[in-house]
């Protein structure tokens, strides 16, 4: 089975960026992924999501970002945005205590490969990377 980047500091099945302003929420995600084998780096908003991926010459390499949608400072949304922009190859799962049709819809338009309500079970959020994760994984080719 094909896992995500190798790297020194990844040498399990890939790294996800996790994004969300709740730290409870970001644990859990990063202890369920993390027992799965799964190397995990979190932020709190859009903002920092978007610094650690672009931070100096050497910018963060993911394999999956979940994120919410609504945060303060940079929301999901923009963040999303973002994302799909600079980095197209990486799959975004959005994980939502406030799930709309709408947006939902106009998420998919923008790439988004899952959408998730909260609370979100551990073999819930196992699936949707791991289906993240193939679709990173088929792009890389």
């Amino acid at each position: 089975m094909p896992w995500g980047l190798h790297t020194k500091d990844t040498p399990g099945k890939g790294r996800v960026l996790v994004v969300d302003d709740e730290k409870n929420i970001r644990d859990l995600v990063r202890m369920t992924l993390t027992k799965a084998g799964y190397d995990v780096v979190e932020a709190e908003d859009g903002g920092k999501a978007a610094e650690m991926l672009r931070k100096d010459d050497n910018p963060l390499m993911v394999d999956v970002i979940t994120c919410d949608i609504r945060m303060p400072k940079v929301n999901g949304v923009e963040a999303i945005a973002f994302f799909r922009k600079e980095f197209p190859s990486v799959p975004v799962v959005v994980i939502t205590g406030f799930p709309e049709t709408d947006m939902a819809v106009s998420l998919f338009k923008q790439g988004v490969v899952d959408y998730v309500a909260k609370p979100i079970q551990a073999e819930k959020l196992l699936a949707v990377v791991a289906k993240a994760m193939e679709q990173r994984i088929a792009l890389k080719g």
